[in-house]
């Protein structure tokens, strides 16, 4: 009697959680997936179409347009912004690891731009690409790079470089760089992941003639392996969730010419402005199982490069 009682307990205690787990995680996840095979307004009743959302997906990826579009921005925004962010908090975290005068402050200067918020931060980005006013523009044209566009132009750095060789960022650049601003949360983590790092490792490789480049590839690049990996898990969830500053900086639009519209603008105006919740649904769970199969992808080739000290 006293473990049923005791099992009622632990139920009744855990009820709030479990409440909160069906009706705003399990309902809304069956409830897209039933969804993403109707039509649905959010105002009549969901019509059963099969799967007409995703042909209509598939048409787009085909023909470039749509959800094709937001596709691509999204890739080269992911493939840009994560591998730059994990090269710069590692670039970042190792002096900031030396025990040098002020270390805490720099530390603290480096990691405050990480916790300011978004919109705030979208808005003084904004402020600082302006083509004609801008301090990023000011600084590129005094050693001679121009004044590029940035939020103004739909092209990116690598076809402008590939077709004129010229410097000529466009607005997913500009993107790109606003999220190299939140860098600071990974450079903790290596800060973390470098102090324990043995101090063994490094003297036996100084007795053995190694410099510092050297201790760097074979010590600290191996040891911080699994902190990368994570990072790169992280950073690729991250890069294909962002929406906020990309809402703000394209002004709900994706504009220039749809260069600024992501997988997550598209599936917001899809659900709310254009009241599509079906399409919605299915862009929602082709983009479920596109980071799904990514993460499965960096989990099985991860035993090639990834060391674990234990």
């Amino acid at each position: 009697m006293s473990s049923t009682r005791n099992r009622i307990a632990g139920y009744a205690f855990a009820s709030p959680w479990l409440v909160g787990l069906v009706l705003l995680y399990l309902f809304p996840f069956a409830a897209s997936l039933y969804w993403s095979f109707c039509r649905y307004d959010l105002i009549n009743p969901p019509q059963w179409i099969g799967g007409e959302n995703y042909a209509r997906i598939a048409e787009e990826i085909a023909t470039g347009t749509g959800f094709g579009q937001a596709l691509w921005n999204t890739a080269y925004y992911a493939a840009v912004s994560v591998p730059l962010s994990i090269l710069l908090g590692i670039t970042l975290a190792v002096p900031l690891s030396l025990p040098v005068r002020g270390q805490a402050i720099f530390r603290t200067l480096f990691f405050l731009p990480s916790v300011i918020p978004v919109v705030a931060a979208s808005i003084l980005w904004m402020w600082l690409l302006d083509p004609t006013d801008g301090i990023v523009n000011y600084g590129l044209s005094s050693v001679g790079l121009g004044q590029p566009k940035w939020l103004e132009s739909p092209g990116n750095v690598f076809a402008a470089f590939w077709q004129t060789g010229s410097f000529a960022p466009g607005s997913k650049d500009a993107l790109v760089l606003m999220s190299l601003w939140g860098v600071g949360n990974f450079m903790v983590i290596y800060l973390a992941a470098l102090g324990d790092v043995p101090k063994s490792l490094y003297e036996a490789a100084q007795l053995d003639g190694a410099g510092p480049l050297r201790r760097f590839v074979h010590i600290t690049l191996p040891m911080l392996t699994p902190i990368i990996f994570f990072n790169l898990v992280m950073g690729l969830i991250q890069s294909v969730q962002a929406f906020t500053q990309i809402y703000i900086v394209s002004e709900g639009r994706g504009s220039p010419a749809g260069s600024t519209m992501m997988i997550s603008l598209q599936l917001f105006l899809s659900a709310f402005q254009h009241l599509d919740m079906g399409y919605a649904s299915a862009i929602a769970w082709l983009l479920f199982v596109l980071l799904l199969a990514a993460t499965l992808l960096l989990f099985r080739t991860s035993h090639r490069w990834v060391y674990y000290g234990g």
